[in-house]
């Protein structure tokens, strides 16, 4: 069964992730999902991998695709590429729940990515190579961020609107942003492509 091109691209960020960051658990996964689409967003009104967010107590997290992976489950189209291996240990923000591991199997295909998306997925494993998920939440949790204001203004559980990424130092203004959005939105429902459904 082969897979959309979000869904590919979704693939080799994790396995790019995987291969160029330690101590690399779903939380961290989820964590660097988001800034990269939020990141890429910011910067030229798309989203890279166009996964939907969420506000969870402890971040931001794209439920579709946490429901597929939070059990250790490998999707059946990342087998053989990616495994998600128990660590033994306990996840730091969630005591409850064994800690998973992603590990790559497979290099990563990063003709999958334009140039722009591969200088932010590069700066991302430089900046936060050694960085603990529990870390990464002091840059997912600042005050003012998407996941911050959506938490103070509607509340736990709310989706995390991608125009609260654009600010001073975003090249588009909130109306290019919004546009470009919305058309990018309605092209990939067209077409039915979502990252976390396979075809």
């Amino acid at each position: 069964m082969e897979s959309n091109f979000y869904r590919i691209k979704l693939l080799n960020a994790i396995l790019y992730f995987a291969r160029n960051t330690k101590k690399l658990n779903l939380t961290k996964v989820l964590k660097l999902l988001y800034l990269l689409d939020f990141q890429h967003f910011k910067e030229t009104g798309y989203p890279s991998i166009n996964l939907v967010y969420y506000t969870w107590s402890l971040g931001p997290v794209p439920t579709d695709f946490y429901e597929e992976v939070k059990d250790g489950n490998v999707p059946d189209d990342f087998a053989g590429k990616c495994v998600i291996i128990p660590s033994g240990r306990w996840e730091q923000d969630f005591p409850d729940r064994s800690e998973y591991i992603f590990k790559s199997i497979k290099e990563p295909d990063m003709n999958v990515f334009s140039p722009h998306e591969i200088r932010i997925i590069k700066s991302l494993c430089e900046i936060y190579r050694d960085a603990t998920a529990t870390q990464m939440k002091e840059v997912t949790h600042l005050p003012k961020q998407p996941w911050d204001t959506t938490k103070n203004e509607k509340g736990l559980y709310k989706y995390i609107d991608y125009l609260l990424s654009i600010d001073d130092t975003s090249p588009l203004s909130v109306d290019e942003a919004r546009e470009k959005l919305e058309e990018h939105f309605e092209i990939l429902n067209n077409f039915g492509l979502n990252p976390t459904k396979v075809e």
